[in-house]
Formats: structure tokens, C-alpha cells, sequence
């Protein structure tokens, strides 16, 4: 049976201040799709609202804008993809092994608070799915709760985008909260590289999360082979 993959994206475009915008972090989709492709893995893009996907501007340029994303926006069935992605509602989780939440900063925004996110990853979680993420994707689970009422990432080990890599970016007065403080209020045990913006990946049974846009690859490929 061919594995089958839910990669989830975003549909926010700007910061609470509109004059800055954001959107996916494209490698982040573009580096995990190879390594499931390479696999033969069968991909699905969800977002929260459904339809189109917007990008976020930093992750087009120079360092972040590499092969994969430039062939990415150079085939234009791919960019149909993201113009029409699946809303949650559209979703059997029965019919998927894994779901991967991608990032960028626009994710912290409507990724928490997604009842449909938050079913379907509950369901593939508790049937010993996948359940992955890499940087901000992680706030995809910030709200998630099992079925005994407990957070999905209480006790357990992940990582995600650090404060000290929001800083570094230059973004930690525009995004609306701390995504790691709020990771670890929920009871998770959060780990990062000893150096920002590094590839770091932590698994944790079936949880794989990666820490920053480099981390994209490793992530995918420890999902890889956890199908």
C-alpha cells in the first residue's frame, strides 16, 4: 500500500500589521515533498480555510531560495496546488499515514485554533500515525488535545522555531506570541541545536518535529523512515 501524506500550509498573508507581510515558508514545503516523492509517498496539501496559499517574501530570496523552491515556482501545476488546496472538512484522516505541518510565521495565526487541523491529527496520532512539523508548524499543535483530554505535546519531546532564532530574525516584536514558551507551558520538553539555524530534528515515538526552515529535510526524511 502506498503511504499517503498530508503536508498543511497556510492561508495568511500578512502580520496583525498588514504593512508586513508573510505566508509559507516555501522550502519548508518544497524540501519535505521531495524526500516523500523520492519515497513514492502520495501528497496531499490541506490548510485551515482551504483554497489559495500565499508566500512568505523572505523565503524567496537569497539563502532561503534554493533548487527545489525555484523549481517549485517555475512549474506551474505546482503552483496550481497552492492556489487550491483542501480545506480540513474535506479530510478522512483513515485515508493518510502522516500529516506535516509546514511553516513560516503566517502558521501561528491560524494553525493553533483549527478544529479540523486539530481532529485530524488527533485521529492519526491515537491510530500510531505520524504526526510531524517543522519551525513554526509546530503551533499547529500548540492546541491540540487527545481524546483523554490531555495536549498532544505534554510530556513530549519536540522542537520548533526558537525565540532566539525570532530575534535573530528581526521579527520578535511583529509575531503575536512565543511559540517555544508556549510550547513549554503546555508541558512539552523542547530541545534546540546549540547553534540558531542549524538543522536540528527530534523524534519522539510517532512526533517528529524539526527546529527552522534548514531543519525541512532532515524532518521529512525521519518521517520517511517511521512509514
Amino acid at each position: 500500500m502506498t503511504k499517503r501524506i498530508l503536508n498543511v500550509v497556510t492561508n495568511v498573508g500578512h502580520y496583525d500589521d498588514p504593512s508586513h507581510p508573510t505566508g509559507l515558508w516555501l522550502s519548508e514545503l518544497t524540501h519535505a515533498w521531495q524526500v516523500f516523492e523520492e519515497h513514492g509517498f502520495e501528497q496531499t496539501l490541506i490548510s485551515p480555510a482551504g483554497g489559495p496559499v500565499p508566500l512568505e517574501p523572505r523565503s524567496l530570496s537569497f539563502p532561503n531560495y534554493d533548487r527545489t523552491a525555484k523549481a517549485w515556482r517555475a512549474d506551474p501545476s505546482r503552483m496550481a496546488l497552492l492556489e487550491n488546496t483542501t480545506g480540513p472538512d474535506q479530510i478522512d484522516s483513515a485515508d493518510y499515514d502522516a500529516i506535516y505541518f509546514t511553516g513560516g510565521h503566517a502558521v501561528m495565526y491560524d494553525f493553533p485554533d483549527s478544529e479540523g487541523l486539530q481532529r485530524i491529527t488527533r485521529e492519526i496520532f491515537e491510530r500510531g500515525g505520524i504526526v510531524a512539523s517543522v519551525c513554526h508548524g509546530y503551533c499547529g499543535l500548540l492546541n491540540t488535545t487527545l481524546s483523554n483530554g490531555s495536549y498532544l505535546v505534554a510530556g513530549r519531546n519536540l522542537t520548533g522555531f526558537a525565540w532566539q532564532e525570532e530575534v535573530l530574525a528581526r521579527v520578535s516584536k511583529l509575531v503575536p506570541y512565543n511559540a517555544e514558551q508556549e510550547m513549554k507551558n503546555r508541558g512539552a520538553h523542547y530541545t534546540k541545536a546549540k547553534l540558531p539555524f542549524v538543522s536540528y530534528a527530534v523524534v519522539d515515538g510517532n512526533l517528529v518535529t524539526g527546529q527552522n526552515p534548514g531543519s525541512a529535510k532532515e524532518t521529512a526524511k525521519k518521517v520517511a523512515a517511521l512509514l
